[in-house]
């Protein structure tokens, strides 16, 4: 399927069970999905019994849990663009870094199993909320630490990088000279390096030595060339140096700011490298890390989910839980249709929602347009390419 074709959208939707749950998802499943009904991918989603507690606390944690969820979106699509970034907006290399749990994000969702061991459902629903939120937390702090670090070396490598590229008039040009190039260690005398545009070369030899007094005469050589500049030596006095660095100007000859210093010109040599390798360590690691803890945070995301069924069931159908919770990945194009089978098989939820009571279409369908569902819905959307 093309990217515009993509359709990465989940539903997370219960309805009554009425004491059978395979029988009312088999019932769904075949209407949308069923012969001539291809409208969406259905998966059964298993949640476990809960310590419900109160009504009132379960209004309260239903309000964490739209928090929660919120926040879980955002961590996990930061470290979607950590991997993206990293990995130079290559999206096929991204996806495969989106692994959970050894699956694939679909694979998962399609298999979803509750966590016993990390979210034990013996716990009140506040403190399984309050265990994931703090794990995502924990994962988010320390993926903005570390992210934030690497941003920082990555700055100061391309500072340095910078200084590498360009024409002769702006790069660095430690690695073009050579010692034999300059005059050294002489109380009067030094050597300049010029850049020179190449249309201006016959200028620049008729001028040089009169652009200010105290010009060492034929002293010019050309040390090296690009496609826009030739780099040309110049040897006089030091006390006229800022002068005809500023005549040279008026010229557009380019005087470098450049002193030949080998202990210097080795220091940068060895930062440069220096810089690269920890910058190629730090990336190696920053990548492992989003990688392990994306899986870590999209399951504590759906785990969450799960949660909010849980509860917005219990609030909608009552006690004691007699729901059947499931995902539906709906195919392209094809939201409306899903939801005029849903709500023709689950309008009398609502009470005066189904076809068969005395509501018009237009009223009825404008409750297909609305947010709120006879049956309990949540959403989630996960597609990088759309980001």
């Amino acid at each position: 399927m093309s990217t515009k074709n993509r359709h990465n959208a989940y539903w997370f939707i219960s309805v009554p069970a009425e004491k059978n749950k395979s029988a009312v998802y088999e019932n769904l499943k075949s209407k949308l999905t069923g012969s001539g009904s291809d409208y969406a991918e259905v998966y059964q989603f298993i949640i476990p019994e809960f310590k419900i507690g109160t009504l009132d606390a379960l209004v309260v944690i239903s309000d964490e849990l739209i928090k929660y969820d919120q926040s879980f979106e955002s961590t996990t699509f930061k470290i979607v663009d950590i991997l993206r970034n990293l990995l130079k907006g290559d999206l096929n290399q991204v996806a495969e870094n989106l692994i959970v749990n050894d699956k694939t994000v679909e694979q998962y969702l399609k298999t979803f199993q509750w966590d016993t061991l990390k979210f034990r459902a013996e716990k009140s629903l506040q403190e399984i909320a309050q265990i994931i939120s703090q794990e995502v937390t924990r994962i988010d702090t320390m993926m903005k630490a570390k992210s934030t670090h690497y941003s920082q070396v990555r700055s100061n490598l391309q500072a340095l990088e910078r200084k590498q590229t360009g024409n002769l008039a702006v790069r660095n040009v430690a690695d073009v000279v050579k010692k034999e190039h300059f005059v050294l260690d002489s109380e009067y005398l030094e050597t300049l390096v010029v850049a020179v545009p190449k249309n201006l070369y016959k200028e620049w030899f008729a001028k040089y030595e009169r652009i200010t007094d105290k010009i060492v005469p034929r002293s010019s050589q050309k040390i090296a060339e690009d496609n826009d500049f030739g780099l040309f030596t110049v040897t006089l006095f030091k006390k006229v140096s800022n002068e005809f660095a500023n005549k040279c100007r008026e010229e557009k000859f380019v005087v470098r700011d450049f002193k030949y210093d080998e202990s210097d010109m080795e220091n940068q040599r060895k930062e440069y490298e220096e810089v690269g390798a920890v910058e190629k360590e730090l990336s190696e690691n920053l990548l492992r890390l989003a990688t392990a803890n994306f899986g870590e945070v999209f399951s504590s995301w759906i785990h969450l989910k799960a949660l909010r069924v849980y509860v917005e069931s219990v609030l909608r159908y009552g006690l004691p839980p007699d729901f059947m919770s499931a995902i539906i990945r709906p195919k392209y194009k094809m939201d409306k249709k899903i939801r005029e089978i849903l709500n023709n098989q689950y309008g009398k939820l609502g009470g005066t929602l189904s076809r068969d009571e005395n509501n018009d279409i237009e009223e009825y369908q404008n409750l297909i347009d609305k947010d709120y569902y006879p049956y309990v819905y949540f959403y989630l959307e996960f597609d990088i390419y759309k980001r």
